[in-house]
């Protein structure tokens, strides 16, 4: 494979594109998440989405990785699926972990990765690796995305930098 800044648009495009699919699954788990842990979390909009989808490939170091992940994960197919279930699980949590950026949400992300890719599933026509791609981008954007109660408020465990 080969990136170039074209290459990174393309790939860009086809996140950007897979709104429609990627969106339900966010507020999917959303749903599910906020009824586990007894919250209520805000649904994602398409608009949303591709806002953070801008602001990922905007920071060309992180637009590139998150671009080749996408691709191979495009790419990839194994005769007879589970054979590749090791390594397309691998892909997906690091990009789901990448594309949510920064701890706690990058562990966040990874841990959602794996909620959301029990309950994606590809069309027969697809290969293999995108429905790890979806839950992967549905995991890693719902992170970015506000909406959780935890996240809208100051965090009780910061310490004043003025303290001495």
């Amino acid at each position: 494979m080969r990136l170039t800044p074209a290459r990174v648009a393309e790939e860009r495009d086809w996140v950007a594109d897979r709104a429609d699919a990627v969106v339900p699954i966010v507020n999917d788990v959303r749903d599910e998440l906020g009824a586990t842990f007894d919250t209520d979390v805000a649904h994602v909009t398409e608009a949303q989405y591709l806002e953070e989808v801008d602001a990922v490939f905007a920071d060309g170091d992180l637009a590139v990785n998150v671009a080749a992940m996408v691709a191979i994960l495009r790419d990839l197919d194994v005769d007879g699926d589970y054979p590749g279930f090791i390594v397309d699980e691998i892909l997906g949590r690091e990009l789901a972990a990448t594309i949510a950026g920064t701890q706690p949400l990058r562990t966040l992300g990874e841990a959602t990765f794996h909620y959301a890719d029990v309950n994606v599933h590809g069309s027969s026509e697809e290969n293999a690796g995108v429905d790890d791609l979806e839950a992967a981008l549905a995991a890693g954007f719902q992170e970015r995305i506000p909406g959780w109660p935890w996240t809208e408020r100051d965090s009780p465990f910061a310490v004043d930098p003025t303290r001495r």
